[in-house]
Protein backbone atom coordinates (compact mmCIF):
# COMPACT_ATOMS: atom_id res chain seq x y z
CA UNK A 1 0.00 0.00 0.00
CA UNK A 2 1.50 3.60 -0.75
CA UNK A 3 1.16 5.93 2.18
CA UNK A 4 -0.28 9.57 1.70
CA UNK A 5 2.38 12.35 1.92
CA UNK A 6 1.10 12.89 5.34
CA UNK A 7 1.89 9.33 6.61
CA UNK A 8 -1.86 9.54 7.88
CA UNK A 9 -4.18 6.42 6.47
CA UNK A 10 -7.74 5.70 7.60
CA UNK A 11 -8.81 2.86 10.42
CA UNK A 12 -10.07 1.09 7.02
CA UNK A 13 -7.05 1.76 5.66
CA UNK A 14 -4.48 0.57 8.59
CA UNK A 15 -6.91 -2.71 9.55
CA UNK A 16 -6.19 -3.34 5.53
CA UNK A 17 -2.53 -2.96 6.01
CA UNK A 18 -2.68 -6.03 8.85
CA UNK A 19 -0.35 -8.87 7.96
CA UNK A 20 2.03 -6.19 5.82
CA UNK A 21 5.27 -4.58 6.54
CA UNK A 22 3.81 -1.01 7.17
CA UNK A 23 7.59 0.63 7.24
CA UNK A 24 10.74 0.83 7.68
CA UNK A 25 12.55 3.67 10.27
CA UNK A 26 15.41 5.90 9.10
CA UNK A 27 18.83 4.67 10.16
CA UNK A 28 20.11 5.73 13.76
CA UNK A 29 23.52 6.26 14.09
CA UNK A 30 24.23 4.90 18.06
CA UNK A 31 26.89 6.96 19.37
CA UNK A 32 29.62 7.05 22.27
CA UNK A 33 27.73 10.09 23.86
CA UNK A 34 24.48 8.44 23.29
CA UNK A 35 25.60 5.13 24.92
CA UNK A 36 27.45 7.21 27.76
CA UNK A 37 24.40 9.63 28.33
CA UNK A 38 22.19 6.46 28.51
CA UNK A 39 24.32 4.26 31.12
CA UNK A 40 24.26 7.98 32.97
CA UNK A 41 20.28 8.00 33.32
CA UNK A 42 20.12 3.82 33.88
CA UNK A 43 22.56 3.81 36.54
CA UNK A 44 24.30 1.31 34.15
CA UNK A 45 27.96 1.94 33.68
CA UNK A 46 28.86 -2.00 33.23
CA UNK A 47 32.15 -1.80 31.54
CA UNK A 48 31.47 -3.40 27.83
CA UNK A 49 29.28 -0.16 27.49
CA UNK A 50 31.30 2.90 28.52
CA UNK A 51 34.92 1.58 28.94
CA UNK A 52 36.61 1.53 25.35
CA UNK A 53 39.85 0.40 26.44
CA UNK A 54 38.47 -2.96 28.14
CA UNK A 55 35.45 -3.60 25.58
CA UNK A 56 38.49 -3.48 23.21
CA UNK A 57 39.60 -6.49 24.71
CA UNK A 58 36.31 -8.44 24.97
CA UNK A 59 34.95 -10.83 22.04
CA UNK A 60 33.01 -7.78 20.39
CA UNK A 61 36.51 -5.23 20.25
CA UNK A 62 35.03 -2.17 21.11
CA UNK A 63 31.76 -0.92 23.40
CA UNK A 64 28.09 -2.05 22.86
CA UNK A 65 25.29 -0.46 23.70
CA UNK A 66 22.25 -1.13 25.90
CA UNK A 67 20.13 -3.08 24.77
CA UNK A 68 17.57 -1.47 26.47
CA UNK A 69 18.94 1.55 24.49
CA UNK A 70 17.95 -0.27 21.55
CA UNK A 71 14.63 -1.28 22.71
CA UNK A 72 14.25 2.70 23.53
CA UNK A 73 14.83 3.74 20.15
CA UNK A 74 11.69 1.69 18.82
CA UNK A 75 9.58 4.85 20.17
CA UNK A 76 11.34 7.02 17.74
CA UNK A 77 11.10 4.67 14.74
CA UNK A 78 7.36 4.28 15.58
CA UNK A 79 7.06 7.86 15.25
CA UNK A 80 8.57 7.25 11.64
CA UNK A 81 5.37 4.83 10.66
CA UNK A 82 1.23 5.76 9.71
CA UNK A 83 -0.51 7.09 11.97
CA UNK A 84 -4.24 6.68 12.16
CA UNK A 85 -6.68 9.21 11.23
CA UNK A 86 -8.68 10.62 14.42
CA UNK A 87 -6.51 9.02 16.91
CA UNK A 88 -5.42 11.81 19.67
CA UNK A 89 -2.96 9.57 21.57
CA UNK A 90 -1.06 6.47 21.12
CA UNK A 91 0.51 4.70 24.13
CA UNK A 92 3.19 1.82 24.59
CA UNK A 93 1.25 -1.41 26.15
CA UNK A 94 4.39 -3.79 26.48
CA UNK A 95 5.79 -6.37 24.89
CA UNK A 96 4.54 -10.09 23.92
CA UNK A 97 8.30 -11.36 23.12
CA UNK A 98 11.13 -9.76 22.87
CA UNK A 99 14.90 -11.23 22.55
CA UNK A 100 17.85 -8.96 21.97
CA UNK A 101 19.82 -11.18 19.01
CA UNK A 102 23.07 -8.87 18.35
CA UNK A 103 24.78 -6.58 19.66
CA UNK A 104 24.74 -3.44 18.75
CA UNK A 105 28.33 -1.93 18.33
CA UNK A 106 29.25 1.84 18.99
CA UNK A 107 28.75 4.04 15.71
CA UNK A 108 26.47 0.86 13.99
CA UNK A 109 23.61 2.27 12.67
CA UNK A 110 20.26 0.40 13.60
CA UNK A 111 16.51 0.77 11.77
CA UNK A 112 13.19 -0.49 12.57
CA UNK A 113 10.85 -2.37 10.71
CA UNK A 114 7.98 -2.82 11.29
CA UNK A 115 4.95 -5.32 10.17
CA UNK A 116 1.50 -5.01 11.47
CA UNK A 117 0.17 -8.35 12.68
CA UNK A 118 -2.64 -7.66 14.67
CA UNK A 119 -5.35 -5.04 14.88
CA UNK A 120 -8.61 -5.17 17.55
CA UNK A 121 -10.99 -2.97 18.65
CA UNK A 122 -10.99 -3.38 22.61
CA UNK A 123 -14.29 -0.99 22.91
CA UNK A 124 -15.46 1.87 20.90
CA UNK A 125 -12.58 4.59 20.39
CA UNK A 126 -9.62 2.33 21.75
CA UNK A 127 -7.76 -0.04 19.35
CA UNK A 128 -4.92 -2.03 20.41
CA UNK A 129 -2.43 -3.14 17.60
CA UNK A 130 0.32 -6.26 17.66
CA UNK A 131 3.52 -5.36 15.80
CA UNK A 132 6.02 -7.13 14.98
CA UNK A 133 9.32 -5.13 14.69
CA UNK A 134 12.99 -6.25 13.58
CA UNK A 135 15.81 -3.82 15.04
CA UNK A 136 18.51 -4.12 11.87
CA UNK A 137 21.95 -3.43 12.50
CA UNK A 138 23.62 -2.17 9.12
CA UNK A 139 25.86 -4.50 6.87
CA UNK A 140 25.27 -7.32 9.59
CA UNK A 141 22.47 -10.70 8.74
CA UNK A 142 21.19 -10.98 12.30
CA UNK A 143 19.23 -7.90 13.50
CA UNK A 144 19.88 -6.12 17.06
CA UNK A 145 16.74 -7.28 18.30
CA UNK A 146 12.95 -8.63 17.47
CA UNK A 147 10.02 -8.11 19.35
CA UNK A 148 6.21 -8.95 19.55
CA UNK A 149 4.95 -5.04 20.77
CA UNK A 150 1.51 -4.01 22.14
CA UNK A 151 0.42 -0.26 21.31
CA UNK A 152 -3.30 0.95 22.18
CA UNK A 153 -4.41 3.90 19.94
CA UNK A 154 -7.32 5.89 21.29
CA UNK A 155 -10.15 8.36 19.25
CA UNK A 156 -11.77 11.38 20.17
CA UNK A 157 -14.98 10.15 19.97
CA UNK A 158 -16.02 6.70 20.88
CA UNK A 159 -17.08 4.21 18.00
CA UNK A 160 -14.77 6.61 15.75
Amino acid sequence: MTLPATNTVTREAYQAMVGEEIGVSEWFTITQDQIDRFADCTHDHQFIHVDPAAAAETPFGTTIAHGFLTLSLLSAMAYQMPSIEGAVMGVNYGMNKMRFVSPVKVNARIRGRFVLAELTEIRPGEMQSIMHVTVEIDGQDKPALVAEWIGRRYFAEAGA
